[in-house]
Parts: structure tokens; C-alpha cells; sequence
């Protein structure tokens, strides 16, 4: 079949989510009924990234969250931000926030942990990011009573265009004086 790289193409396209390589390759050999190499893929989804590279496209083909996605390019993120502040109400609360950056870091955290490392309650921050999808449940601790280990989701790595935790901000990236409070002693 000589249509491989428009059939990956409109994979990518149809996909709310990444898409694996191992799932492309997947459903290009059961339609295909050929077996490829992950190298054969690759050399098609290099095309596609160098012909969405172009400045007549406002969208670029990603390796992210462990996939392959679709998404506008920066130059077009201004334009984007105005249509989504005028039809986005709700955003994520300083609490949830904390909390969310703290499961990034610490994960897998049970409830207790994040309290104990906020100092006040989570119930209702860890409620709303389940609820968005950004924290996900994956497991129960061997502690007493066994309580849920929380931990990020797939969508946290796409909201955030992150491919692995690994690509998360260290303590070193942080200016000083962005976590400091006060002044600075003459």
C-alpha cells in the first residue's frame, strides 16, 4: 500500500490523546496485513514532522506524553489563549494547584502525605483534579488501613506538554527569588 504515511497521518489526526508508536505501527499492520519494522514507522512520522515544520501550517506534529500528537505551533498560542479565556471559566484553584504539584513530585502520595505536606485538608483540590483528570488513582499503599496512592495521569503530561516526569522543572531551574518570601537581608 503506498498510502502508509496518510494513514498515519490521519491516525495522529483523529486522536484526542498521544498515540504510541507501538499503536500506530499496530493499526497500520492489521490494515495493511504487512508486517513493519519501528524504524520504517519512524522514517514516515520524520516525514510528516518536516512537512508540518513548514510556516504554512499553524500546527506541528509532537512527540509527547509517550506518543504522537497534533498541536499548534507557538507562534499561534496568543490567539488560542484569547478564544479559550473568553470560553474557559473555570481555572484550577492555588489549592489544587499545590496539591497537583506536590502529586507531580512526590508521586505515588497517599492523601495523608499531601496533607501533612500542605499542612490543611485536600479532599476537595484532589476531588476536582480526579474530576479534570490530571490525578488519576493507582494504587493502595501497604500502610495501615491501606489508603489510595494518587498519582499523575496521561492528561497531566498533555495538559502540561511534558513526554515524562523526567521533563518536570528541578529545584535548580527555580530562581531563588521566585520561591522566597520577603526581602533579601542587606
Amino acid at each position: 500500500m503506498e498510502n502508509i504515511r496518510q494513514y498515519i497521518e490521519a491516525l495522529i489526526f483523529s486522536t484526542e490523546q498521544p498515540i504510541s508508536l507501538a499503536d500506530i505501527r499496530r493499526c497500520v499492520e492489521i490494515l495493511t496485513n504487512v508486517l513493519y519494522r519501528e524504524d520504517q514507522i519512524l522514517e514516515h512520522l520524520d516525514a510528516l514532522k518536516q512537512k508540518y515544520d513548514d510556516a504554512q501550517f499553524a500546527f506541528e506534529l509532537l512527540q509527547i506524553g509517550g506518543g504522537y500528537q497534533f498541536l499548534t505551533k507557538s507562534d499561534y498560542h496568543e490567539i488560542i489563549s484569547i478564544y479559550l479565556k473568553q470560553t474557559t471559566k473555570k481555572k484550577l484553584s492555588q489549592a489544587a494547584l499545590e496539591t497537583l504539584s506536590i502529586v507531580a513530585y512526590k508521586q505515588p502520595v497517599t492523601k495523608t502525605e499531601l496533607e501533612q505536606i500542605r499542612g490543611v485538608s485536600c479532599d476537595y483540590a484532589l476531588q476536582k483534579l480526579l474530576e479534570k483528570e490530571l490525578v488519576s488513582i493507582c494504587g493502595r499503599s501497604d500502610a495501615p488501613g491501606r489508603p489510595l496512592l494518587y498519582g499523575t495521569s496521561e492528561r497531566f503530561m498533555d495538559y502540561f506538554g511534558i513526554n515524562s516526569l523526567k521533563d518536570l522543572p528541578k529545584l535548580k531551574d527555580f530562581k531563588q527569588s521566585d520561591s522566597q518570601i520577603g526581602e533579601e537581608e542587606a
